[in-house]
């Protein structure tokens, strides 16, 4: 048998088109780089703009250098002279940025001026919004939340998401809690226990803890567990009532500022509502 032709597909390198590449098209509904666009569209950045004196020839907009460095720095890229490369090179920074392109000295002077004492922060509630959402994890989160839930309290904006995941947490930390005095007090806990551990009020979180505390009373338990339940009892009613009243103001939305009146207008970003939902839809 003779050696069939082998086909190859076209490529012509002159080949001209008749419309430009869209860059929306090449970036994924659900790539990270569109929910930091959506996040640091949603930004008060006043603090940040106010820092521009005015006069002089146009500077390069805020929302659009901080887009370019917070997505760096998620890339691990923290050198002003790659940033200023990948600004050129890179389909997911064109789009961030709309094919601005400042150079390195830019950069760095937005960086170190403008952003003096302001970028950690930024950084980190953008970083929090990506592990909540599951575009990135966290290893070395406490079993019961309480590293989580101490930095969310620093943060400007609630989200639906770290919401949900929160009162999870609370679940799973009451089942642990329960097995284990199950464990160490069977007999005290016989035919008590709940058809679920997902409760979202705080009475009933608190006679759950209750009756785990009664059970344990004058029984042999081992510190953790004791800590644990200190921090329960503190902590565990009083954020499922939080979690509620959240829910209540972010009726119909994804997130809301926590910093911001019902409505409000940011231009720098052209805002019409930094209270409205999160989408990365356009």
């Amino acid at each position: 048998m003779g050696k069939s032709n082998v086909v190859f597909k076209t490529y012509n390198q002159q080949q001209a088109m008749l419309l430009p590449p869209d860059l929306e098209e090449l970036v994924e509904k659900t790539h990270p780089v569109r929910i930091i666009n959506t996040v640091i569209d949603h930004l008060n950045i006043d603090g940040i703009s106010s820092q521009y004196k005015g006069g002089g020839t146009s500077s390069y907009h805020p929302c659009m250098l901080l887009k370019a460095l917070v997505y760096a720095y998620i890339c691990n890229e923290y050198s002003s002279r790659r940033i200023e490369q990948l600004l050129k090179r890179d389909v997911y920074f064109m789009w961030l940025t709309a094919m601005s392109t400042p150079d390195h000295n830019t950069i760095n002077r937005f960086r170190s001026d403008k952003l003096k004492g302001v970028l950690k922060d930024v950084f980190t509630q953008i970083v929090q919004l990506l592990i909540s959402s599951g575009h990135i994890g966290l290893k070395d989160i406490n079993v019961d939340g309480t590293k989580i839930e101490a930095n969310a309290n620093r943060y400007t904006f609630v989200w639906g998401g770290t919401i949900k995941t929160n009162r999870e947490k609370i679940a799973a930390g009451l089942e642990d809690l329960w097995n284990y005095a199950e464990s160490v007090a069977a007999e005290e806990l016989k035919d008590k226990r709940p058809s679920g551990f997902a409760p979202t009020d705080a009475q009933s979180i608190q006679q759950t803890i209750d009756e785990l505390n009664a059970a344990l009373k004058d029984k042999v338990v081992d510190k953790k567990v004791k800590q644990k339940l200190n921090y329960a009892s503190k902590n565990w009613p009083s954020n499922a009532a939080k979690y509620n009243e959240q829910e209540r103001i972010m009726t119909g939305r994804n997130s809301y500022s926590k910093t911001d009146p019902p409505i409000v207008s940011h231009p720098i970003c052209n805002i019409k509502s930094a209270n409205g939902p999160l989408s990365t839809e356009k």
